[in-house]
């Protein structure tokens, strides 16, 4: 099937703390005027639509918010799907409750925990009280699986790297969201107008982006920027379908496997 929209992870890919990554502008515009769809697909969770379209905007890369797809837009729609009415705790470094309305929160006698991005807020004291609301029966949902994002200060540790401890003091599983979940990637593929298997994913993880983009039917395409690691290669079950230096690389990418 022929490629006709190109879905961009963000962080890592086309900015590093929202410094913009080498010629990251350029390609967007050349995939845009090539006639290809664009979307963008980001485990941000301290960002609404809004924020993230006019960072992108000040680093040279036109983007609208509806083109954005949020873990914390995902999350939103599933909540209103599968637990409408429920009093949801927002357990989040970032204010991104203008892209969950209609959703109530209350951190008191929550009926649903709702875990973002990992950060200040992810205290020894609030991830026990998670795992005590767990134990007694409270359902829990986390925006993405992320187990890190990469800063111009170093690497940090994201939300992914507690799921597995909270499951198994909590002895419950706890519902994935955003990116790895095929959900992510079918709702970004929906948004911009073609089918999955028509879309290429550009990411610099390449569990989270690359090989789960690919699960999904998607063309995967890691980066060897913002996250990646040679190491991160070692031992996968799968390859990705292609691997260049950045994503100033994608264009000559495409014309290859399109001739356009």
């Amino acid at each position: 099937m022929a490629i006709k929209g190109v879905l961009f992870d963000i962080d890592g890919v086309l900015v590093t703390s929202w410094e913009p990554i080498a010629r990251a502008a350029d390609a967007v515009r050349t995939v845009v005027e090539a006639g290809y769809a664009s979307g963008f697909l980001t485990s941000t969770t301290s960002l609404t639509q809004a924020d993230i379209a006019m960072r992108l905007w000040q680093c040279g890369i036109p983007v609208e918010p509806e083109e954005i797809v949020t873990a914390a837009k995902l999350t939103a729609e599933f909540v209103k799907r599968h637990h409408e009415g429920a009093r949801c705790w927002l357990l989040n470094s970032g204010e991104v409750q203008a892209d969950m309305s209609d959703i109530e929160f209350a951190e008191e006698s929550p009926d649903l925990i709702i875990l973002g991005g990992a950060g200040p807020v992810f205290t020894h004291e609030a991830l026990s009280r998670v795992a005590e609301l767990m134990v007694e029966g409270v359902p829990v949902i986390a925006m993405h699986r992320a187990l890190s994002w990469t800063t111009s200060a170093g690497l940090k540790i994201d939300v992914g790297a507690y799921l597995p401890g909270l499951e198994a003091v909590g002895h419950r599983d706890i519902t994935v969201i955003g990116k790895p979940s095929e959900r992510a990637f079918s709702t970004a593929a929906a948004m911009m107008g073609v089918g999955p298997r028509e879309v290429v994913m550009v990411g610099d993880d390449v569990n989270a982006d690359v090989l789960a983009g690919q699960a999904a039917g998607m063309t995967g395409v890691l980066v060897r920027t913002g996250k990646f690691r040679p190491e991160t290669m070692e031992g996968l079950d799968e390859e990705p379908d292609h691997i260049i230096d950045s994503v100033a690389d994608l264009p000559e990418l495409l014309s290859s496997l399109t001739g356009r």
